[in-house]
């Protein structure tokens, strides 16, 4: 990669307001972007438009100026330096994860590209291209008796799923993903490639872990590999009729659960679709789902409370490899329509597992496609020396909704059931919700306290003074 440096600006300048490009020149402008990198640029007039503009969750409205699909790090530079030249903004979005509705007057990078996995099993750790999704990632490490920080989906990538926190199926043991980032490399809001580190950039580097991509286009990130030799997982199903006894025992069995096991309680609602397996069409179920670090023998015994529920319609927990380790839950990989909603919970009473059930339980008739209750504690919980931005997650539970408006029409009803949920948790809600679960267009301040946001914009003052790179969780409001 090149690495060279623009002459310094500096540090208190002033942000300069982006400026629309006119019509006319817009073309001048494209024309110049080709000529300075070796990517395909897409634009509103080719007929592979639509395909590069769409974002994994089709249905937000992602209208760039145009998308370049990047063929190296040098085209990162390329196209920054670009922007810089014609006043305006850069995102990227390796896999189409984090659509943005607003995107006039930007660049949109595809970095898939960037890819390139290097383990060092001896230091630990795995230094990745930004294009890497967590399934690649996680079938590289199989065999090493490590894992990094991943979450739920395989698709995804790793980098934007670490950056922005890192809720992992291992969190509780190992902590946030953020804060397992070693090192990372990044193309500035000026054009310029910094290296990240705890000696080097330090302010950038706390900025990075947790803050979400506002501060540059990462093009390698390294993280800190973890144990794990072995997982032992999958989920419970019982019919829905069974949730408030799936729920209650849910909230006994997480009060005790040990550090290496991470459980998530689920209501599903399964469309009466020919692409949805037979056993599950069309039907709702109460589900438990569970990945414990370690043996089967090691892991059942916190697993007989669930087990002794009755009516249990399927198990399907048993050794989980880590290339498989998405199968657990199952999340849908392909782009698809979708609205969510989530909210951290401090504890779950009888009267919120009451109102749950009357929610989205079942007769109530819910539209929602998936609503879940996520168990955190554990490290997830603690305030560790040297941290990241993200800060501890101190309340116990998450709770996410997703709604799939298959059609215009289940939108109101998806909207109206959210409200439903959100007042079954009203006074048990801590007002706060993660960075990884805001809505497209939800703002940050719902995690971050006001002096770190304050903190966070000086970084980006630093890295980003003409406000050229543009993220899902913008630093300033």
């Amino acid at each position: 990669m090149s690495d060279v440096t623009l002459p310094a600006r500096s540090e208190t300048q002033t942000q300069l307001p982006i400026q629309a490009v006119p019509a006319g020149n817009q073309t001048h402008a494209l024309d110049d972007l080709r000529r300075r990198v070796v990517g395909r640029v897409h634009t509103p007039t080719d007929p592979t438009w639509d395909a590069a503009r769409t974002p994994w969750v089709v249905n937000i409205p992602q209208h760039p100026m145009a998308v370049l699909e990047v063929h190296d790090a040098d085209d990162v530079v390329a196209a920054v330096r670009w922007a810089v030249d014609h006043g305006c903004q850069v995102t990227a979005q390796p896999t189409g994860h984090g659509g943005l509705a607003t995107l006039d007057q930007t660049l949109l990078l595809r970095t898939r590209a960037l890819g390139g996995i290097e383990v060092d099993v001896q230091r630990r750790t795995v230094t990745i291209g930004s294009g890497v999704k967590a399934g690649e990632l996680c079938a590289a490490l199989e065999g090493t008796g490590l894992t990094f920080l991943c979450g739920s989906n395989s698709d995804p990538s790793v980098t934007g799923m670490t950056i922005t926190g890192g809720i992992s199926w291992f969190g509780r043991a190992y902590g946030l993903g953020a804060d397992s980032i070693v090192s990372v490399e990044l193309v500035d809001g000026l054009g310029r490639v910094r290296r990240l580190s705890a000696t080097e950039d330090t302010e950038l580097f706390w900025a990075v872990r947790g803050g979400g991509g506002d501060f540059g286009i990462i093009t390698k990130l390294e993280v800190a590999l973890h144990p794990c030799a072995e997982v032992y997982g999958g989920r419970f199903l019982w019919p829905l009729e069974q949730m408030d006894d799936v729920l209650r025992t849910f909230r006994r069995a997480t009060g005790v659960a040990p550090e290496e096991l991470t459980t998530w309680f689920h209501v599903y609602q399964f469309p009466p679709l020919p692409e949805v397996p037979e056993p599950i069409r069309g039907k709702a179920f109460a589900s438990v789902a569970v990945a414990f670090i370690g043996s089967r023998e090691e892991a059942e015994p916190h697993l007989a409370a669930y087990r002794a529920i009755p009516g249990m319609a399927m198990d399907l927990v048993g050794e989980v490899p880590l290339s498989r380790l998405s199968s657990i839950a199952e999340e849908p990989t392909d782009p698809m329509p979708g609205m969510q909603r989530s909210a951290l919970l401090n504890e779950l009473d009888d009267d919120a597992i009451a109102a749950l059930v009357a929610s989205v339980g079942p007769g109530s008739g819910s539209p929602l496609t998936i609503v879940q209750i996520r168990h955190f504690g554990g490290a997830f919980a603690a305030d560790r020396e040297g941290r990241g931005v993200h800060g501890p997650v101190t309340e116990p539970y998450n709770l996410f909704a997703l709604g799939v408006p298959a059609v215009p029409e289940l939108v109101a009803p998806i909207e109206m059931f959210f409200g439903r949920l959100s007042a079954s948790v009203a006074h048990v809600a801590s007002g706060r919700t993660l960075l990884n679960f805001l809505e497209h267009d939800e703002d940050p301040g719902k995690w971050w306290t006001p002096a770190t946001r304050e903190r966070l914009a000086a970084a980006k003052q630093v890295s980003d003074p003409l406000h050229t790179i543009r993220s899902n969780r913008p630093v300033r409001p």
